[in-house]
């Protein structure tokens, strides 16, 4: 399947050929309105891409010029609580490395630990800790599956991030991402514990993604879109609408970093 689809995407690239990948997640598939000429392939026209159940995730694959630079974005992801697979994603990635791809920058709505980390924030992740009980190698033969992770993310990358933001004015915060299963919301004793153990932000999904991403030779970066203070914070239920609703906001500022990051080619280095 992992050929057929390859094949199928390198023919409607039509000799396009980005060097980088974005994985947009909840409520930041606004970005690729940015992607001049755009060429859409939904993840159902590619075999052993999945189809997520998720609002706010359309579910294609958008090529095409970001900040005059060739990229693919992947709007909408699936995740390890849709369907029980923590290895979802791995189709997708290894479609990706097989096109040439080479970076690959994931983004995510999280729940901020840090009362000074609010709502409408964007955090590059720095590292993060893996609370799901579960790995995306689970089951692979090869040898290849005990990665190293020390550096899961790539420190040339960060600093090419840190310094778009700075260049920008954008404010950008550093931290610890720890994925939870999902899909219901950590619990106020969990938030505690979370932020005991250093973890700065919480979130359902990015870190299979980045095991496959390492897995498969790939250099990897993350940030996150804050779009609420974390359960037991503030006194309020928590939602998916509120993800929805406040990832935008958070959005346009990671855009913002983006778009400087391709525009002047801090990506090359």
């Amino acid at each position: 399947m992992m050929e057929k689809a390859l094949d199928h995407l390198v023919e409607r690239l039509d000799g396009l050929a980005p060097a980088a990948a974005l994985v947009l997640g909840s409520g930041l598939g606004g970005l690729v309105d940015q992607i001049e000429d755009p060429i859409r392939v939904p993840y159902a026209d590619l075999p052993g891409f999945p189809r997520s159940g998720v609002t706010g995730h359309a579910g294609e694959v958008v090529a095409g010029l970001f900040a005059g630079v060739p990229v693919l974005m992947l709007s909408g992801r699936a995740h390890y609580y849709e369907h029980g697979n923590a290895a979802a994603m791995r189709p997708v990635l290894e479609v990706l490395s097989g096109i040439g791809i080479t970076k690959l920058i994931l983004t995510n709505a999280a729940g901020s630990v840090d009362p000074d980390m609010l709502p409408g924030s964007v955090m590059l992740i720095s590292d993060h800790i893996n609370f799901s009980g579960t790995n995306p190698l689970i089951g692979e033969p090869s040898d290849r599956r005990f990665v190293g992770l020390t550096e899961a993310y790539d420190a040339g990358i960060r600093k090419a991030l840190e310094r778009a933001a700075k260049a920008t004015g954008t404010a950008l915060h550093k931290g610890v991402y720890m994925w939870f299963s999902g899909p219901c919301f950590e619990t106020p004793a969990e938030i505690r514990m979370a932020r005991i153990m250093g973890a700065n932000a919480v979130g359902m999904s990015t870190v299979p993604e980045v095991i496959l991403a390492r897995f498969l030779g790939l250099r990897v970066a993350a940030c996150s879109v804050i779009t609420n203070l974390a359960a037991g914070m503030t006194g309020a239920e928590l939602s998916h609408q509120e993800t929805k609703d406040m990832a935008p906001i958070g959005g346009a500022r990671l855009a913002t970093i983006l778009q400087h990051l391709f525009q002047e080619g801090l990506l090359d280095g």
